[in-house]
């Protein structure tokens, strides 16, 4: 047990002792309880101590959604060193800056992905241990670990290497306390219960999303149901859902537009399903109601953040989905936020600015990076990027990222807003707006939409007549670009910078005066 404070192995520890035949995870037809979990976490820090994993050092784990994925990252934090882990869709170019970037000594690895993580490899890896096929006998070959080192509250835990929209991806330093007081403070907020037995994240472990929500499983000490990795196949997640009786889950919004139109849906046994959370990316308004006529006996609940913030930081509860929909709710407990102009001043009630933190639960910084770290922490708050405003009520409305807002002859266009109101058509099954050159205006917004039949997609005229109703001439998408499929990273998030790059430079708008 480590004396100096409280991190996410001891947090198994303290479940093996406490109830030891508790279920702990299930993968699949593995279950795992809480004693058995902490004995191999034990077995693999002695394994990876003996490998040279020391305290301060980082050691990466690419792996997809496992047991030995979860066992792997709470080893790395038992030996007091600093995991990283690392998105498995990357390639070897994109992996080797990342052990480069953190400095990584030690990999552990999925067979799938050893051949990349071999052509990745820096100087400073000198061990890689698999998570693969030889896991077990590594696992039955190593003694339980010696003492512990103690390892202070405010050490780093893991190094989350962000999504990487704009350009190479920062390591954002997150601390054993960042990660316990968020998992706290998101019970707290949420009114998260003992009741709360069996969660389930559809997010990669890699993801903030998918880390964080183990974290508050383990708070808890809910059963974690671990969630296969790759493509999304939504009818098999349903009978997951089912078959599990989970309580709590948490899917981004294009997950949770699959799930909702799975035929029979109705028909299901969700009853044990008490929390459905959605987050990482905007949903329309259209999908909430959907979710919410969905899943009737459930709390729909916004978590809205980002990764150097643990990453919640404002929740709107269940019973607010309805009455305040398409709001992120308010801030949760140990976060502190304003909204405020470029000046750092505070805006008026009512109108658009950036919401800034601090608190507990913020990053202390970006690894190795001092000059992007001050430049987020201009001012003493942390900078999100986010536009939003704040109601009557204080429950805050994301506007815009603050890089992909248009401003067209001098107005301001929120794509999110324009988004929200087309994602209402029935013709579109997902769009994005993005600024384009224009002669007279100097920007124009552009429609890039994934019609729900290819053989029949929206016109630029179908758009402008749908948008008449809900939005000023000037926010309306001058044009429209049909395309298949929105590009998405890993996080669910559109890739706005490749629309850009694909279609916001081909050509220039002209607007006709008005």
């Amino acid at each position: 047990m480590n004396v100096a404070g409280m991190t996410l192995s001891d947090q198994i520890g303290r479940f093996a002792r406490t109830t030891p035949a508790g279920i702990a995870f299930r993968d699949g037809p593995l279950t795992l309880t809480w004693h058995q979990t902490d004995e191999r976490i034990d077995r693999l820090a002695s394994a990876l101590a003996a490998a040279g994993l020391g305290a301060g050092d980082r050691a990466a784990v690419m792996a997809l959604n496992s047991v030995p994925h979860v066992e792997a990252m709470a080893a790395i934090l038992r030996v007091g060193a600093i995991c990283v882990p690392v998105n498995f869709r990357m390639v070897a170019a994109e992996v080797a800056y990342v052990l480069s970037d953190s400095g990584a000594t030690t990999v552990l690895v999925d067979d799938a992905f050893t051949s990349v993580v071999d052509a990745a490899a820096t100087p400073d890896v000198h061990a890689v241990l698999t998570l693969g096929a030889g896991y077990e006998a590594q696992l039955a070959a190593a003694p339980p670990t010696a003492d512990q080192p103690a390892v202070a509250d405010e050490a780093p835990a893991f190094i989350m290497y962000t999504s990487g929209t704009t350009g190479r991806p920062k390591g954002a330093v997150l601390s054993h306390r960042n990660l316990v007081l968020h998992a706290y403070s998101n019970i707290v907020t949420n009114g998260v219960t003992g009741d709360d037995r069996v969660g389930l994240s559809g997010a990669p472990l890699f993801h903030i999303a998918g880390l964080s929500g183990f974290c508050i499983n383990l708070a808890v000490g809910a059963t974690t149901v671990l969630t296969p990795s790759g493509g999304f196949d939504p009818v098999a997640m349903v009978d997951l859902l089912e078959r599990e009786r989970v309580s709590s889950c948490f899917f981004v919004p294009a997950q949770w537009a699959a799930i909702v139109a799975v035929p029979g849906l109705a028909d299901r046994d969700l009853s044990a399903l008490r929390r459905c959370s959605w987050g990482a990316a905007p949903a329309s308004t259209t999908l909430l109601r959907s979710m919410i006529d969905a899943f009737p006996q459930a709390d729909i609940v916004s978590a809205f953040g980002q990764t150097e913030c643990s990453p919640v930081t404002c929740l709107l509860r269940g019973e607010d989905a309805i009455r305040k929909i398409g709001s992120i709710g308010r801030p949760i407990v140990n976060v502190e936020a304003r909204i405020v102009d470029d000046d750092l001043n505070d805006v008026a009630p009512g109108a658009v600015g950036e919401i800034v933190y601090r608190g507990p639960l913020v990053m202390s910084g970006y690894w190795n990076k001092p000059e992007e770290t001050a430049e987020a922490f201009r001012g003493g708050w942390f900078h999100s990027g986010d536009l939003v405003r704040a109601d009557e009520d204080g429950y805050l409305y994301v506007v815009d990222r603050k890089k992909d807002m248009i401003i067209s002859g001098g107005e301001n266009i929120y794509c999110a807003e324009v988004e929200n109101v087309l994602a209402a058509h029935p013709k579109i099954a997902e769009v994005a707006l993005i600024g384009v050159a224009d002669a007279r205006y100097g920007e124009a917004p552009l429609a890039v939409i994934a019609p729900r039949d290819a053989a029949d997609p929206p016109t630029a005229d179908d758009v402008e007549a749908f948008c008449r109703a809900h939005l000023a001439a000037y926010k309306r998408p001058r044009d429209v670009v049909i395309v298949s499929s929105l590009p998405r990273n890993p996080s669910g998030k559109v890739l706005k910078t490749r629309l850009r790059s694909e279609y916001g430079t081909t050509g220039v708008v002209t607007t006709p005066a008005v």
